[in-house]
């Protein structure tokens, strides 16, 4: 277990991969988490999940110490964008919002030279129970490639955006990673939670991949809990999160939100990766 509160720093067997978690393990604002975290890790995740109202955005005196602490800590970031809005609304005007939201959060935190800024393309509920209807698919893949393109437009280097797997096939949005020149952040506890094989989405995509998202599946109750300790996870996903981090030379963010998860989650991980692969 890590004590936050002491100046010693630890770390996970040799391994070829920067060790990340979120901004949020504390009950705090994004620069509290990172004092306290930045020194154990080599990158942090900042969580910017709301948009609205831009008081809960970080400040420009937040980005500089930000800064400072990267600096300080040898510690870089990687920006999870916000998703309290919809880039595949049917609102035309809706949509542009989301797109100038966007594009206000990536230049806001652009002197940081983030990673990667991972982004959601939502799919609403209406077409996830109807999700055979390929009239209801092209149209809902129409308004994102509308954003996409309106976004895009506007971004010198289109990989800088990265987007993440969620709970619906990949499939759906993975030809617009080819067509716009984006990458990939795979979501491991997501995969693993909705039935996808996350071998094959790692093997497919792991060149475009600057960051994965891990964390435990609970399976044990009558609702499956993701974004838990990494000791949840059922063995037979256990195997499979050590081949995909063998030779994985980007980023692992653990993806939990409490400072219990993040020990458990370190513990499991360091035990796990001194076993033969």
């Amino acid at each position: 277990m890590i004590d936050f509160n002491q100046h010693n720093s630890t770390m996970l067997p040799a391994k070829p991969f920067k060790l990340g978690t979120t901004s949020f393990i504390f009950p705090d604002h994004i620069v509290p988490n990172v004092k306290k975290l930045g020194r154990f890790f080599d990158e942090i995740e900042l969580l910017v999940f709301e948009s609205h109202p831009k008081e809960v955005l970080p400040t420009e005196d937040d980005i500089k110490e930000l800064l400072n602490l990267s600096h300080e800590h040898n510690l870089t970031y990687n920006i999870h964008l916000p998703i309290d809005m919809s880039l595949s609304s049917e609102s035309t005007i809706k949509r542009l919002k989301a797109s100038d939201t966007i594009l206000q959060v990536m230049e806001l935190f652009a002197s940081l030279t983030p990673s990667t800024f991972t982004l959601h393309l939502d799919m609403p509920q209406d077409i996830k129970n109807d999700i055979q209807s390929q009239k209801k698919m092209k149209h809902w893949q129409y308004n994102i490639r509308q954003s996409l393109d309106s976004i895009l437009f506007r971004v010198a280097n289109p990989e800088i955006i990265s987007i993440e797997t969620l709970d619906y096939p990949f499939s759906f949005v993975e030809f617009f990673i080819e067509e716009f020149s984006m990458s990939v952040c795979i979501d491991a506890g997501h995969q693993i939670k909705y039935g996808y094989s996350l071998l094959e989405t790692f093997d497919k995509h792991r060149l475009r991949t600057p960051v994965i998202h891990l964390h435990g599946v609970d399976f044990s109750g009558q609702h499956i809990k993701d974004h838990t300790s990494l000791d949840k996870l059922p063995k037979q996903y256990v195997s499979q999160v050590q081949k995909m981090l063998c030779d994985y030379t980007g980023v692992v963010s653990l993806e939990v939100f409490n400072l219990e998860n993040l020990n458990k989650s370190l513990i499991f991980l360091s035990k796990i990766f001194c076993k033969k692969i």
